[in-house]
């Protein structure tokens, strides 16, 4: 019979725990011989773990299955409401936050707007109370708050710190990760908001099925995100995607022209409506976008190209030309889809960076 070594049994506990845990968030509700079912563990085993995630919070005790013949078997189930986290959209007009459980589960959602050209103060203090503001709405202490994630254009790198900003005032160097920590005293970190998107969209929207996905991001700011086997591709620096910051390229170029007589939402309606110069305003659009889109395409070739933001609300009028422009383009056009979330997958995609930290640094998992 062979001996544990003094680290093995607290490693054999970590493990038990662990596959305990797992099985709880994956069923909902479960009895004790259900879990040792699941897991292969022993019913004193099971319970030992359950007793020990109760007394950390993590795990309650439900009240018994009135239905069951006999005496209900007690059922337990994993505590979404032990902690919380934050998603935060640091946008150039406008600042998004959601509220999720540790299910993922979003709560309230909190949107504030905030001028375009804010100084960087401005623009944190806006995201800071905007936090605040969702958080007690909600009726959440601030203590429940395990993580916050923030998502803004740019490029940021791995320690959340913004490297490159070259349309917000400011922003570059600003360290938004240890900032937005300070907002609640947790863990906080920060990525580039077409990044987080195309992981809200990955997680719960149009790309859950797709393991390589391009996703643009169009509206007030343009950006584009990459996911690689269905994980985030940020590049050594954190700028990978960005190539909406090569003036050949055109983005911001035609960002500006399209919305230079009107609002983008005007622009497109007069173009569905068959006005002609909105028609070519919407084309020309379209063929820059595209430019930018099939030099990505052609590097990564996904199984999905994601358009999201506040223009990919404009449908087939934006698309239609879209899709021509890229079959030119690109050698094999992919599948060409859009965002579930809109402009709300920014924030989405924080809750769900959020939720990865909590469930490996907190959860062990």
């Amino acid at each position: 019979m062979t001996e544990l070594r003094p680290g093995d049994a607290s490693l054999l506990r970590k493990v038990n725990t662990q596959v305990t845990l797992r099985a709880l968030r994956r069923e909902g509700l479960a009895t004790l011989t259900q879990l040792g079912r699941i897991t292969g563990l022993s019913r004193q085993t099971v319970e030992a773990v359950l007793d020990e995630l109760g007394e950390r919070g993590w795990v309650r005790e439900a009240p018994p299955d009135e239905g069951a013949m006999g005496r209900p078997a007690r059922r337990y189930g994993f505590r979404a409401d032990a902690g919380y986290v934050l998603g935060v959209d640091v946008g150039g007009d406008r600042i998004v936050v959601s509220l999720a459980d540790l299910n993922g589960e979003v709560l309230a959602c909190e949107r504030t707007g905030v001028a375009d050209g804010a100084p960087a103060p401005e623009r944190l203090e806006a995201a800071r109370s905007a936090s605040l503001a969702c958080v007690d709405g909600a009726g959440v202490a601030r203590t429940r708050i395990w993580a916050v994630a923030a998502g803004t254009s740019g490029i940021v790198d791995r320690s959340g710190r913004v490297a490159l900003s070259m349309s917000l005032p400011g922003w570059t160097g600003v360290d938004l990760a240890g900032l937005a920590g300070r907002w609640f005293g947790c863990t906080a970190l920060a990525a580039n908001d077409a990044n987080l998107a195309a992981l809200a969209e990955h997680w719960r929207g149009s790309a859950q099925h797709a393991s390589d996905v391009v996703y643009i991001l169009v509206g007030h700011r343009p950006g584009a995100g990459i996911l690689i086997g269905g994980r985030l591709h940020a590049g050594r620096s954190g700028a990978a995607g960005e190539i909406g910051t090569l003036r050949q390229v055109g983005w911001e170029d035609a960002a500006m022209e399209l919305v230079k007589e009107g609002s983008a939402a005007e622009v497109f309606a007069a173009a569905d409506a068959g006005d002609q110069g909105a028609l070519r305003r919407v084309d020309q659009y379209a063929e820059n976008l595209a430019i930018g889109a099939s030099a990505l395409v052609l590097a990564v070739d996904p199984d999905l190209l994601v358009i999201g933001g506040g223009y990919s609300r404009a449908g087939d009028v934006l698309f239609g030309p879209l899709r021509r422009h890229l079959a030119d383009l690109c050698v094999s056009a992919p599948e060409l889809v859009t965002s579930t979330f809109g402009d709300e997958s920014v924030a989405l995609g924080a809750v769900r960076l959020a939720l990865d930290h909590v469930e490996r640094e907190v959860l062990g998992l």
